[in-house]
C-alpha cells in the first residue's frame, strides 16, 4: 500500500469513528460554582454544583466518545474563582468553552433551558468583554444556538431561546464561548428533571450533539486580520501551522527555525542539489555560500532533541547557513526581512535549475535597499516578480523582523503564481 492510499484510509477510518469530528477539536468544559460555592440549592435540596458536575462528566465521555480532546476546569468538588476558570481556558489553547449550569429565579414558575454567550451588539458597559470576544460573536452565537436547540430536543425542556449575556466567563476569554443554564431548581418540574440520572444523560447527550454539529473558526486571532485569507489558504496546503491549535500569532516575529521549516515544506530541501551558481556573502557569516563545503552541523544550542534539528540539518547540507563565531546557531532568533529574500531568491533559484540574481538595479525604488546592499539583489527580483512587496511604496525595511503574517503571504503570493 503506497503512502497516498494509507492517507486516504487513515481519513476514511476517522471518519466513520468520529462521523461528526473528523479532525479532534479540543475543548474546555467548567462544571459550574464547586466547593464553598454550592450555587442554587432546588426546591427539592439538590446544589447545583453537584448537578453541574454530574451533567459535565456525562458530557465529557460523551464528547470523548465523538473523538474530542476534553478537559475539565475542575473534576470535584472544587472552587475556583470565575478569573482562574478563564485564565486556564486561555492556557489549554483549546478551541472553545462550554461552561454548565443549573438555573434559578426567585419566583416559582420559570422553566426551560437557555444558553448564554457574549453578543458585541449589546455591549454593556459596566461590564466590557475581552477584545478577542468582541470579534467572536458570531462564532459564539452559532455554538450556543446548535447547543440549545439539540439540547432542548433532547431533554424535552422549554427552549427559553438565546441570551446575549455579559456573565464573566462567556466575554473574558480568547476563544468561543457558552454558558449553558440546562434547567431551574427553582421549578419543581424542572428540579425533578435534573434529579433524574436518565434526563442527566439526555442533557449531556443533547449538548453533545450540538457541540458536534458546530466548527469553530480556526485561529482566532486572525479574525480581521489582513493576513488571514493568506494563512488560511496556506494551512489548506500543509504549509502553516497554528501555535496551540487555535492561534496563528500573526504578528510575532517569524524565528529562524520556523522559516527553515516553511522552507523545507515549500522548496523540499533534501531533494535541492548543491550547487556553486552563486558564492555571495551575507554580512556576519550567518548564511553561508553554495560553493563551500556544508560544515558539519554541531551547534551547542541545537541539540538533536530540538523540534527543528531536521530541517537545521537539511540545511546545512544545502550550505543555506552557518553558525556564529560563539558556536551558536540561534535557531530561536528572528529573522529580517532582508535575510528572508536573500534565501527565499536562493532557494527558488536552485528549484528552478537557474542562478540566483548578483546585482541590482540602479533605481530599483526603495530608498532603504541601495544597489550595494547585501540583500538588494534578491529584494528586488523577489519585489519585480511580485512575490515581495515594501512597507510602503519607497521603504522596505530589510533590517525589520519579519511577522508570521508577513512569511503566510510571501509563500501564499509565490504558490498562487
Amino acid at each position: 500500500m503506497n503512502f497516498r492510499s494509507i492517507i486516504l484510509l487513515s481519513m476514511v477510518l476517522l471518519t466513520v469513528l468520529f462521523p461528526q469530528s473528523a479532525f479532534a477539536y479540543k475543548v474546555v468544559l467548567d462544571p459550574g460554582h464547586g466547593g464553598k460555592d454550592s450555587g442554587a440549592v432546588g426546591v427539592n435540596g439538590l446544589k447545583e454544583k453537584d448537578v453541574n458536575l454530574d451533567i459535565t462528566l456525562k458530557l465529557k465521555q460523551a464528547l470523548l466518545d465523538r473523538g474530542y480532546e476534553v478537559v475539565l476546569t475542575r473534576t470535584d468538588d472544587t472552587f475556583l474563582s470565575l478569573a482562574e476558570r478563564v485564565q486556564y481556558t486561555t492556557e489549554q489553547k483549546a478551541d472553545f468553552f462550554v461552561s454548565i449550569h443549573a438555573n434559578a429565579n426567585p419566583g416559582s414558575s420559570a422553566k426551560g433551558s437557555m444558553v448564554l454567550y457574549y453578543d458585541n451588539a449589546y455591549p454593556q458597559e459596566d461590564y466590557p468583554a475581552s477584545a478577542a470576544m468582541e470579534k467572536l460573536t458570531p462564532y459564539s452565537k452559532d455554538l450556543a444556538q446548535k447547543v440549545l436547540d439539540s439540547l432542548v430536543g433532547a431533554a424535552g425542556t422549554k427552549d427559553l431561546g438565546l441570551v446575549p449575556s455579559a456573565v464573566y466567563v462567556a466575554r473574558m476569554g480568547e476563544i468561543p464561548s457558552i454558558l449553558v443554564e440546562t434547567a431551574f431548581l427553582s421549578n419543581k418540574s424542572d428540579a425533578a428533571l435534573l434529579a433524574d440520572d436518565a434526563v442527566r444523560l439526555r442533557m449531556a447527550t443533547g449538548i453533545a450533539d450540538g457541540i458536534s454539529a458546530y466548527a469553530p473558526p480556526v485561529f482566532t486571532d486572525l479574525l480581521g486580520h489582513w493576513s488571514r485569507d493568506a494563512v488560511l489558504r496556506m494551512k489548506g496546503k500543509g504549509v502553516i501551522d497554528g501555535i496551540g491549535g487555535n492561534r496563528y500569532e500573526p504578528n510575532r516575529a517569524l524565528t529562524r527555525a520556523e522559516f527553515l521549516t516553511l522552507m523545507d515544506r515549500v522548496f523540499k530541501l533534501d531533494s535541492l542539489p548543491a550547487s556553486c551558481a552563486y558564492s555571495g556573502s551575507v554580512t556576519g557569516s550567518v548564511y553561508g555560500s553554495a560553493c563551500q563545503p556544508a560544515p558539519a552541523l554541531s551547534f551547542k544550542d541545537l541539540p538533536a532533541t530540538h523540534w527543528a534539528s531536521a530541517v537545521f540539518t537539511k540545511a546545512s547540507k544545502l550550505n543555506l547557513l552557518q553558525g556564529y563565531p560563539d558556536g551558536t546557531i540561534r535557531p530561536n532568533q528572528a529573522i529580517t526581512r532582508g535575510e528572508v529574500a536573500y534565501l527565499f531568491e536562493r532557494l527558488l533559484a536552485e528549484s528552478a535549475g537557474t542562478k540566483p540574481t548578483v546585482a541590482a538595479p540602479k533605481n530599483a525604488g526603495f530608498t532603504d535597499v541601495p544597489a550595494t546592499l547585501w540583500s538588494a539583489p534578491a529584494i528586488y527580483a523577489l519585489k519585480s516578480k511580485g512575490i515581495i512587496n515594501g512597507y510602503t511604496d519607497t521603504e522596505f525595511y530589510p533590517d525589520q523582523r519579519m511577522t508570521r503574517a508577513e512569511a503566510a503571504a510571501l509563500i501564499d503570493r509565490y504558490m498562487s503564481k
